[in-house]
């Protein structure tokens, strides 16, 4: 069975170029069905670094929650990332699945998070995805 997924996606490092490898990646693997428009965004949590430019993409796959998360980890591993000793670093690219069949599986959309809300929200509404309670 076939999930929609909305990931959010963001980075501070060479961005635009890993924006536009990223989505490659995942729009020939995966397929993306929708896209947020891009914003730029301040650090949160650790201040001394460049802004972000974050989104977010609706995705589907048929594969369980943990694989697809593997996969994602393996898509920023193949861009480059490194996981720094400051969790809120500068990163290449970081995807993290936000909606999982409606289902808000993410505490960075919980909180409140302007990066990932905006983006996620643009693609909720653009695709009349309603959230389960």
């Amino acid at each position: 069975m076939m999930v929609r997924v909305i990931v959010s996606v963001g980075t501070n490092i060479d961005p635009e170029r890993n924006l536009n490898k990223c989505r490659a990646i995942l729009d020939t693997e995966v397929g993306i069905l929708g896209e947020a428009e891009v914003i730029q965004t301040a650090p949160d949590g650790y201040q001394n670094q460049p802004d972000f430019l974050n989104g977010a993409y609706l995705l589907s796959t048929d594969r369980p929650y943990d694989e697809f998360n593997q996969y994602l980890k393996n898509v920023e591993e193949r861009l480059g990332r490194v996981k720094g000793p400051i969790k809120s670093g500068p990163r290449c690219i970081d995807l993290d699945i936000i909606i999982w069949d409606s289902q808000v599986v993410h505490d960075d959309y919980t909180q409140n998070k302007h990066y990932v809300v905006v983006p996620v929200n643009e693609l909720l509404e653009q695709h009349a995805i309603e959230l389960a309670t």
